[in-house]
Parts: structure tokens; C-alpha cells; sequence
């Protein structure tokens, strides 16, 4: 897929040295409990060529025009938390990158994308509460505050990921799908 500056690449197993670069960056594994492995991106990558064959959704490597890897992002189906199943909508921009509205755009694609190939499915995405940048793409895209809920995350004041911290979800209301 092509935006305006991108080109989103679905994650496949192909891409595992990408991924394992990308979660190299300080601003990513900040947010990500820590500096991937290659046992973890292999995994990530394994589950993401799943979930694009299962499901038609999945996470992408976003490239800009010269080729540069931006981040990564996109539609995957999670639990909803009410019995049913939502399109989580989701990305990761690279430190540098922060600030150039890559990770809105990003967001944008994914939300297109979703409404094609999970037109009847709810579209969510949530962050760690004190993620004050990606609440703010979050509003970009259209999406409003629905609730907190408890996962594996970062707390903001502790070191390292807890079992039960804070998150903000948000949902893009029907209305503008």
C-alpha cells in the first residue's frame, strides 16, 4: 500500500531484519519495554504473516519515498474485552521521525484499510495512559476516550513493564465510518 510519503509493507518473516533494526531505536523501545532480540522480532514477524494470511489485517513497515524505515503500524483483530472482536489500530515511529505526522498517517491507512476488509468489525487503539503523543494521533484520526483498561504496559514513575498498567482506549465512533 502507497500513502501521500509512505509505503506500508506488510511484516512477513522477510522482514525480520527490518523489524529487528526498527526496534532498535531508542524511541521505539522505550515505549516497547525494552531493545528487541532477534528471537523477538522473529516472533513478531512470525505472528504478523499469520495474521495477514488468517485475517487479511496485520502490521506494515512503513518506508518513506527514498526508502528510509520510518516505523510500523497498522490494522490487526484483537478481543474487543466485551465478547467480540475489534480492529486494533496501531503504529510505532522511529525518534526521528517524531513530530512529521508519519505515525497519523499511518493511522489514516490503516483505518482505510480496515474499513474495506473489516467493514462490520469496531475500530480501537489504545496506548499506555501517560502516552500523551499517541493520544494525540488518536484525536487526529477522529477517535474519542472510551475507556481505561488493565495490560502488560509501562507505568509512568516505574521502571520496566507491569502486568497491570494503565491504558487509554479509544474508538473511532460509528459515525465517521
Amino acid at each position: 500500500m502507497i500513502t501521500e510519503r509512505l509505503v506500508l509493507v506488510p511484516i512477513t518473516a522477510a522482514r525480520i531484519d527490518a523489524l529487528l533494526d526498527l526496534h532498535q531505536d531508542a524511541g521505539i523501545a522505550a515505549w516497547y519495554g525494552g531493545f528487541w532480540s532477534r528471537d523477538d522480532a522473529t516472533a513478531f514477524a512470525m505472528r504478523m504473516e499469520r495474521r495477514w494470511r488468517e485475517d487479511r489485517l496485520g502490521k506494515w513497515l512503513a518506508y518513506d519515498l527514498t526508502g528510509s524505515l520510518v516505523g510500523r503500524g497498522g490494522p490487526t483483530l484483537m478481543d474487543d474485552g466485551a465478547g467480540g472482536t475489534a480492529v486494533e489500530i496501531g503504529w510505532a515511529v522511529r525518534q526521528a521521525f517524531w513530530g512529521h505526522g508519519y505515525a497519523s498517517e499511518i493511522g489514516r491507512a490503516a483505518i482505510r484499510f480496515a474499513m474495506t476488509v473489516a467493514p462490520s468489525h469496531s475500530i480501537i487503539s489504545f496506548t499506555e495512559r501517560h502516552n500523551e503523543r499517541s493520544r494525540a494521533v488518536m484525536e487526529r484520526l477522529g477517535m474519542t476516550y472510551d475507556a481505561e483498561i488493565l495490560r502488560p504496559g509501562l507505568v509512568a514513575g516505574l521502571d520496566g513493564v507491569h502486568d497491570n498498567a494503565p491504558f487509554a482506549l479509544y474508538r473511532l465512533p460509528s459515525s465517521t465510518r
